[in-house]
């Protein structure tokens, strides 16, 4: 019997490793904001989504992912990425005009939910939504194939992990993590949440945390302009850790050894860093600042890509601001096109 695509696609999302980050990743998030956040924005955020149990925001990291496979929710695939049309190893960089197209992206979306879930002329529901949104798309925007339009964000390089056959996007989304953890339950994301959150309050990324936040107003949260910063930052990576030496080097290859030990370091501090700041962007939402105890005068720059734990080391990188080059712009959206606004046949959702 021939299972229709429709009725593939409609699993995807209840698949072992089938979100971006995988659900260890957005569950890992989730948890470590939820380590952060002040009482008076836990109680916030409970109290909206209606669920006062000890994984409030994990419970709902990957709706976004179940949901856009809804033929309701078929208009938020855009959402979990901007496909940036620039020149990497050569050059990495997010540049929202040429990016974001008219479809909507990660930027514009948490911008818009941003709005949304303060609105007083919003339903409570449609709140609700928001805030699972807001809490889904930090985490997506940290994932640097994300913010890169390069072969639709990795998803056509196609290479060997661990000796199974799949893709550049889907090991940075699920394997590789996996494999860092040993599994993608619940309580692996908990326990790797704990991790992570001991390091940035006592541990490598001590030093790193305060820097995390900048950009982010207290006084006039801007969704654009606070979320474009960490689509650059994460796009960044796209140049020093995921393809340094180009596509074409990846290509075919088995990336369980070297190129995984190299990208281990940025993927655990991408998350540290995703659910850090989405604890100060809800504490913002909800209390009117970000409220996080880490004394900024001991740091001296804003987004470095630093010695955090486990070497992540620096990164050396040409980084270029270019000319509109229309014909990269379009082939980057025709690619998408053809593509299709999801992952594709390995199911891994943005």
């Amino acid at each position: 019997m021939t299972i229709p695509k429709a009725a593939l696609l409609s699993l995807l999302p209840f698949l072992p490793g089938s979100h971006a980050w995988g659900t260890l990743g957005h569950d890992t998030v989730a948890f470590i904001a939820q380590n952060f956040i002040s009482s008076s924005t836990a109680t916030w955020a409970k109290t909206l989504l209606n669920d006062s149990s000890p994984a409030y925001l994990a419970n709902v990291a990957t709706w976004a992912d179940s949901y856009r496979y809804t033929s309701e929710g078929a208009f938020s695939a855009p959402f979990h990425y901007i496909d940036a049309a620039d020149d990497p190893p050569t050059s990495c960089n997010v540049d929202y005009d040429r990016d974001c197209g008219a479809e909507g992206c990660v930027v514009s979306a948490l911008a818009n939910y941003t709005v949304r879930v303060k609105s007083a002329s919003v339903s409570t529901a449609e709140k609700q939504k928001a805030l699972k949104w807001i809490i889904h798309f930090v985490g997506d925007i940290h994932q640097p194939l994300h913010d890169e339009a390069l072969d639709v964000g990795g998803n056509t390089i196609n290479v060997t992990f661990a000796g199974t056959g799949t893709n550049l996007h889907h090991i940075w989304d699920s394997n590789m993590p996996e494999k860092l953890i040993g599994g993608y339950s619940l309580t692996d994301a908990k326990n790797w949440a704990s991790n992570l959150t001991a390091e940035i309050k006592t541990g490598g990324y001590k030093s790193e945390a305060a820097g995390w936040l900048s950009g982010i107003d207290e006084n006039k949260p801007d969704g654009k302009a606070t979320s474009l910063l960490w689509a650059k930052d994460a796009n960044a990576y796209v140049c020093s850790t995921v393809v340094p030496q180009g596509a074409d080097a990846v290509r075919g290859k088995e990336l369980e050894g070297a190129y995984y030990d190299k990208a281990i370091p940025v993927i655990e501090m991408q998350i540290a860093k995703a659910g850090y700041r989405l604890a100060a962007w809800l504490n913002v939402l909800a209390m009117g600042k970000v409220g996080l105890k880490v004394r900024k005068e001991e740091y001296d720059h804003g987004y470095g890509h630093g010695n955090g734990r486990r070497g992540a080391g620096t990164v050396v990188q040409a980084v270029r601001v270019e000319s509109r080059d229309e014909e990269r712009i379009m082939m980057a959206r025709r690619a998408r096109a053809a593509y299709g606004w999801n992952c594709g046949p390995e199911g891994h959702a943005h």
